[in-house]
């Protein structure tokens, strides 16, 4: 299962970089591969670890604000593996061939 989700503080201004960080920090503790981009962190496991991370990741964020919004999209697909990578890998590849 690869998740992307993205938690946001809300009710503490514009400055969320602080709080992003701290669930950005439980996500790379967890040991699953993830990635972090500028709008989602995407996280790849087995259903219930990631969503516990995710789960952790907003706790983390309502530790330092009132409210958060959460947005995740999920590719449910049992028995694969690495597909952060090889998904990605396959788009490059057709790109390749012009």
């Amino acid at each position: 299962m690869i998740i992307a989700f993205s938690v946001t503080p809300l009710g503490t201004g514009v400055d969320v970089g602080r709080a992003v960080a701290e669930a950005v920090r439980i996500v790379r503790a967890s040991g699953l591969p993830n990635r972090t981009d500028a709008m989602f962190t995407t996280i790849e496991g087995e259903w219930d670890e990631v969503m516990g991370v995710v789960k952790q990741a907003t706790d983390a964020v309502l530790a330092a604000a009132p409210r958060c919004s959460l947005v995740l999209k999920a590719d449910i697909r049992p028995g694969v593996t690495d597909g952060m990578t090889s998904k990605v890998e396959t788009v490059e590849r057709y790109l390749a061939e012009g």
